[in-house]
């Protein structure tokens, strides 16, 4: 890669950096308990609209697996979410009514965030309905990644994002406030899986799962991407480009070992695909505010009225990390 590209892409991060702090603008805090923060707590930011069904468990989740301090953005929920998060004492929160699209789909007010709260500090970026795993996640907390990943000088650490559903239609279960998703969303697709290498910000691409399978079976190169780097020893001078797809400086996308070997890799498990669905996909067809006019909810709504069932006889019933790992979906890597 030549001079020129490396320029290009410095300038790129200045104006995403530029960009992020100009947002900052848009947010507006309703809880600031930052000063709450310690050293080396590990934070998690995040972007919502209208979860307050998914919080206890979200919230809960994380905080047993390690992570000591919330940054959320709540962009204009009517249903409680931002009431219920303002009650948090882990909780910094922010609202915002501007333009979710404006934002570069959130990606803007979080870098200003992570650029104000995070610098030193290993981040976490994950939606309410994600849920990270990672190896050896049941019995060493999140700290024990982040030590031996700063042992190994190890900046940032992927994780692929694995659709989860249940067996049946998906709004056959209702799901109920504060109860694990996976109870329901315990299905998986072990295979269909699509990887081609970016080779200008050096990550890989990742596509295929049920969502390919299914709602873009004629078209599977327009399925959402499933490749991303969530856990970040964040700098103040890093952003990321494309949701948390790949980041800048570009060093932080080689999270893949290309020459042999391999390195450790997570996955984010994705519990979208349960009873409350529908009704989110109509409300987000109405503001519109997604990527592509919409057209993964556009897909979403074709796909769930064609067939809203998206289990298959290939499924695979989720067990724990380890079953992730023989399957390839994730490594321990040299981690022992």
């Amino acid at each position: 890669m030549g001079a020129w590209e490396n320029y290009r892409l410095r300038l790129l991060r200045k104006r995403r950096l530029w960009r992020a702090f100009r947002r900052r603008r848009e947010l507006t805090a309703v809880h600031d308990r930052t000063d709450a923060i310690r050293k080396h707590d590990i934070l998690l930011f995040s972007t919502l609209r209208n979860e307050r069904i998914r919080l206890p468990y979200f919230l809960r989740y994380y905080r047993e697996l390690g992570v000591r301090h919330f940054l959320i953005v709540d962009n204009g929920s009517d249903d409680g979410s931002r009431e219920y998060l303002a009650e948090q004492k882990d909780v910094s929160l922010w609202s915002s009514t501007a333009s979710y699209k404006q934002s570069r789909f959130g990606v803007d007010w979080l870098n200003w965030l992570q650029m104000r709260y995070g610098h030193g500090h290993w981040t976490l970026v994950v939606d309410p309905d994600e849920f990270f795993v990672y190896p050896f996640c049941d019995t060493r907390p999140l700290s024990a990644l982040t030590d031996w990943l700063d042992t190994m000088a190890v900046r940032s650490f992927p994780a692929m994002l694995l659709d989860m559903y249940p067996k049946g239609p998906i709004d056959a279960q209702p799901y109920r406030e504060g109860q694990n998703p996976l109870e329901i969303a315990c299905w998986f697709d072990s295979g269909n899986y699509m990887i081609s290498k970016n080779w200008t910000l050096w990550n890989i691409w990742i596509q295929g799962g049920p969502r390919a399978r299914t709602m873009f079976a004629d078209d599977p190169y327009s399925a959402p991407s499933l490749n991303k780097i969530p856990l970040v020893k964040w700098h103040r001078s890093y952003c990321y480009i494309s949701s948390t797809h790949a980041l800048l400086p570009r060093g932080l996308n080689s999270v893949f070992e290309e020459w042999g070997g391999e390195k450790p890799s997570g996955c984010l498990l994705h519990a979208k695909f349960l009873s409350t669905l529908p009704a989110k996909v109509e409300e987000e067809l109405t503001r519109g505010q997604h990527y592509a006019g919409s057209r993964e909810y556009r897909a979403y709504q074709d796909g769930l009225r064609e067939s809203p069932d998206l289990w298959c006889k290939w499924s695979e019933k989720y067990i724990n990390w380890r079953q992730l790992e023989i399957l390839g979906l994730m490594s321990k890597g040299n981690w022992a």
